[in-house]
């Protein structure tokens, strides 16, 4: 098409081999300098960023007996207050690492903020007005799963699984079954951002961990979603794991690799494999090759290399186009970390 930019495509860069292989040894060894290197850039605020890589951090020092869990619950009890200011639904991000290390009753008003949030006419959350992202679906679907498990109110667990299949009946395209990243004013951009699926298949993944043994309406709809998302991007996976930006291998972002989507999905595609072998067992391989390819990216300085920026919803593909390794992004260390936690646990037999 006439209008494509190609310039970005054209100027890509060679994609690096993954690793060649992991243990459990190395694996630690690695996601320490990931973990020493965020703390030591520091978290400043409670907000989405912060949140994953807390969410990184939590579950990093759970699988590898690393300490990193326990300096989480100092954070958020130094920054957790009675009366929070939410003013987005990015805002509630951080609550689900809080739950992970053991936060519970505290957490409430972020709940009463999700019930009370803007909706579209289906119910499902808002991201802004007018607008459904797949980001929601994580940011706060993460926080609600896991706060009905840890309390034992499945109620919680239903939103989390009822927002995620709003908001997939929107955005996930019955033809490929990828996700869209999010909806303008009712009308879905069909660009197949990364980190969105990456987004999109955790909160599928948190959400099924927290239902499996519950009675829970809506399991088997996350579960076939998940499933169709997982095999497609199996399909679209290059021989190095790394999927470009727009997994799709869309024109004008051809050739960019973006590593915080593939160590999400790397962190999601494991977790649904052990989670339920006999529908996910198909797309574990991807899941190690994605983990190899993105953590091949992770520089001497502990920093995971080539994440997108902050992303906000982009109307055309070639505005997904910015990728960042000039400095940190507190997201990509928080995905890799859950990818690396996650084959930790995979490697070790351990449940979570």
């Amino acid at each position: 098409m006439p209008a494509e930019d190609l310039s970005s495509a054209l100027l890509a860069e060679p994609p690096r081999a993954p690793l060649a292989a992991v243990t459990a040894a190395g694996l630690t060894a690695l996601g320490a300098s990931l973990a020493h290197r965020t703390w030591a850039d520091g978290l400043h605020r409670w907000f989405w960023g912060e949140g994953v890589a807390l969410a990184g951090l939590a579950a990093f020092g759970l699988a590898a007996g690393s300490g990193d869990d326990k300096l989480v619950h100092a954070w958020i009890g130094e920054h957790l207050t009675p009366e929070p200011e939410i003013a987005h639904v990015n805002d509630v991000a951080p609550a689900a690492a809080a739950v992970a290390v053991g936060f519970g009753p505290q957490l409430r008003p972020y709940a009463d903020w999700v019930a009370r949030a803007r909706r579209s006419p289906s119910g499902a959350l808002e991201h802004w007005p007018g607008g459904l992202w797949a980001d929601t679906t994580f940011m706060a679907g993460a926080f609600l799963a896991r706060l009905g498990r840890a309390t034992g109110d499945a109620g919680f667990i239903e939103e989390a699984g009822r927002q995620f299949i709003m908001h997939a009946r929107v955005l996930q395209d019955d033809r490929n079954g990828l996700f869209a990243h999010g909806s303008h004013h009712g009308e879905t951009i069909w660009c197949f951002w990364g980190r969105a699926n990456a987004w999109a298949a955790l909160a599928a993944v948190e959400f099924l961990q927290a239902s499996a043994g519950l009675a829970v309406t809506g399991a088997e709809e996350v579960s076939q979603r998940l499933e169709r998302q997982l095999t497609a991007l199996t399909a679209y996976q290059p021989d190095h794991g790394v999927w470009d930006v727009l997994v799709d291998g869309q024109p004008e972002t051809a050739g960019l690799a973006e590593t915080s989507a593939a160590a999400g999905l790397a962190a999601a595609m494991l977790r649904a494999a052990a989670l339920d072998p006999g529908r996910f067992d198909r797309v574990r391989e991807a899941g190690w090759l994605a983990l190899r390819g993105a953590l091949g990216y992770v520089d001497e300085r502990g920093y995971l290399t080539r994440v997108s920026a902050g992303t906000i919803l982009q109307l055309i593909p070639f505005g997904y186009s910015v990728i960042r390794s000039d400095r940190p992004q507190p997201w990509g260390q928080g995905l890799a970390l859950l990818a690396i936690a996650a084959a930790v646990d995979a490697l070790t037999g351990a449940h979570r």
